[in-house]
């Protein structure tokens, strides 16, 4: 393979050129549908793929090797693949290969380290290049891609860092993944405050980017966010530093500090950490998805003249879909635990007009309120607690942390699994509808893409060694006094100073502050962007759109930091991954777009 430093001499029109900006898991699962779309759509025809990405490819940044071998996947091994399988809703072949867990012959239900995610990947890469047929070249550019410019009907030009000349480019394909972003206005402020006071700030990061020195052993840190940001830092920041685990007896884990952690205090909108990982495998039927919010009614909602509003057109839909999976599984699976007949309950209940008749249907064929859907209760679970002491508010925690362990991983409450293919459906059809505001992914998140259970337990360990302290809900954090102060709702009237305040989310991947230089200038060269500051990008086959709605002939982006996000670049096997069906629709169109060109030459 021609490496990363090798001039191509010649005449460059001598074969099209793509160039594909990103080598992480997105920009090889669309190097990997070009190989597998090739021989169809661009036999016998030679063409340069330009690969660029200072990081490893396959993993790119987020996967890559060196980082903490702590730091664990989000998913089961089981449950994370690069392969297509006849599930997917695309017009190319499948071509299937090994999950994560048949690849790395470790347990399916595993939760593997990042490494070794990374090393799949870096696999992953590797089969794809040698599957790509003999014309096609990969040349790989171990640097940073600053902007793309050219005219729309003409050849492109990719800009790298510390290189004089660009790479030429028939098409352009932007899988950037995560990026950082500039900080907003309360950052800039509280940052600030911490430079003027002598404080620690740390921003919203990649947890393992970040570095943590600076929260001194045994010193109070505000950390803002529960999430899995906040999983990775408790980890780096106990276990990292020296901390151990140990079984109590029991099967509990109990925290034997080293002396060198700062006391986290965590709170969050929701106050609580995202629900567990499910800790049971699937048995019998699955509830037959979509059934109340799918391709039809996506239609519906495109076609309105006037624009859908997801709380009042989207998520009723969404709803419904959610309570069908609970309920047909409950009703199939548990029926002693219902009044009524399925058939009579799934009747009445597609024909409820309203939130209120479905209600009283529930009430009236469920008799126990834990086999009820509340989402509003699931998203918002401490909304009315009230303690009289924050001593109060770690046990109100801990039995809740402990009771979600408790119900994710009890068979009897599989309607909780079913509930999670749910929302992988609803995922899968709101791809469609573009930018719908940052609400559902983190509700999506809060459910469906939790710690593993482990990591709840360690949390408990840690809560019971007084390492980590809940700050509980509605928490928001002033900096007064010289120093920061956290407050929550559920200790009226109590605070908690300190001189560290760590943000443990993700940056906002907005095209306005982004920190990726290639992408700022594609939005200031007029690339139209969502109220929200995704990309935006034409669904069919994530063309990118100026601000007239015109898709660019030659750009294509795919990828968090556009509209038509999937909820990974990997997903679980046979589950119909909409990120597999765009990269496959984008090398359909870019091999077909590349295969009329007059350049093209025979290999």
């Amino acid at each position: 393979m021609p490496s990363s430093r090798t001039a191509i001499s010649g005449p460059q029109n001598a074969a099209p050129s793509l160039v594909i900006v990103g080598a992480g898991p997105r920009g090889t699962g669309v190097l990997e549908r070009i190989a597998a779309n090739a021989p169809e759509l661009y036999a016998g025809s030679a063409l340069d793929v330009h690969l660029v990405d200072p990081y490893p490819p396959g993993g790119g940044r987020i996967w890559r090797p060196d980082q903490s071998p702590l730091l664990w996947m989000n998913s089961e091994a089981q449950d994370v693949t690069m392969f297509t399988d006849d599930t997917v809703d695309m017009a190319g072949p499948v071509r299937p290969g090994p999950t994560l867990h048949e690849w790395a012959a470790v347990g399916g239900r595993t939760f593997a380290d990042r490494q070794l995610q990374g090393a799949y990947l870096a696999w992953v890469y590797e089969q794809t290049v040698a599957a790509l047929p003999p014309g096609i070249r990969v040349h790989r550019h171990t640097r940073r891609a600053l902007r793309v410019s050219g005219p729309r009907e003409g050849r492109q030009q990719v800009w790298l860092e510390g290189r004089p000349r660009p790479l030429p480019a028939d098409l352009v394909v932007l899988t950037l993944g995560h990026l950082d972003a500039e900080p907003d206005e309360e950052q800039r402020a509280l940052a600030a405050y911490a430079r003027e006071h002598g404080l620690v700030y740390l921003p919203p990061d990649f947890t393992a980017d970040s570095d943590l020195s600076a929260l001194a052993p045994g010193e109070p840190v505000l950390v803002r966010g529960f999430g899995l940001a906040f999983v990775d830092l408790m980890v780096l920041l106990t276990e990292g530093r020296g901390g151990r685990y140990e079984d109590d007896g029991r099967g509990e884990p109990t925290y034997l500090p080293s002396g060198r952690e700062p006391v986290l205090y965590v709170g969050s909108r929701r106050g609580v950490p995202y629900h567990s990982k499910i800790g049971y495998d699937w048995e019998g039927e699955r509830p037959p998805l979509p059934r109340f919010f799918g391709s039809a009614e996506v239609d519906a909602l495109l076609a309105r003249p006037d624009k859908f509003d997801f709380r009042r057109d989207v998520w009723p839909l969404v709803e419904k879909e959610l309570g069908f999976a609970h309920y047909h599984r409950l009703f199939s699976v548990h029926p002693e635990r219902t009044t009524a007949a399925w058939s009579g309950f799934e009747e009445k209940y597609a024909s409820a007009a309203s939130g209120a008749e479905v209600a009283a249907l529930v009430a009236s064929a469920v008799p126990d309120p834990a086999d009820r859907l509340d989402l509003t209760a699931l998203d918002r679970p401490l909304d009315g607690l009230r303690c009289g002491s924050y001593e109060e508010l770690q046990d109100e925690l801990r039995t809740y942390i402990r009771d979600d362990l408790d119900r994710r991983h009890n068979p009897l409450r599989s309607q909780d699994q079913a509930v999670f293919l749910g929302l992988l459906s609803v995922y899968g059809q709101l791809v469609r509808l573009g930018d719908i505001g940052p609400w559902w992914h983190g509700f999506f998140s809060h459910l469906a893409s939790g710690p593993p259970g482990p990591r709840l337990r360690q949390m408990l360990a840690l809560s019971r060694a007084g390492v980590l302290r809940f700050l509980g809900a509605e928490t928001t954090v002033t900096a007064e006094d010289g120093v920061f102060t956290a407050r929550g709702a559920g200790v009226p009237g109590a605070a908690v100073r300190a001189r560290a305040l760590v943000e443990a989310r993700l940056p906002r991947p907005t095209v306005e502050r982004t920190r990726d230089t290639l992408l700022r200038a594609l939005y200031a060269d007029g690339a139209a962007a969502t109220a929200e500051g995704l990309l935006a990008v034409d669904p069919a086959d994530g063309r990118v759109l100026d601000r007239s709605g015109a898709p660019h002939p030659r750009r294509f982006a795919l990828g968090p930091h556009t509209d038509a996000r999937g909820s990974g670049a990997f997903t679980r096997p046979r589950t119909g991954g909409p990120a597999f069906r765009q990269n496959d629709a984008t090398a359909r169109a870019a091999l077909e777009f590349l295969s009329a060109l007059p350049c093209r030459a025979a290999a």
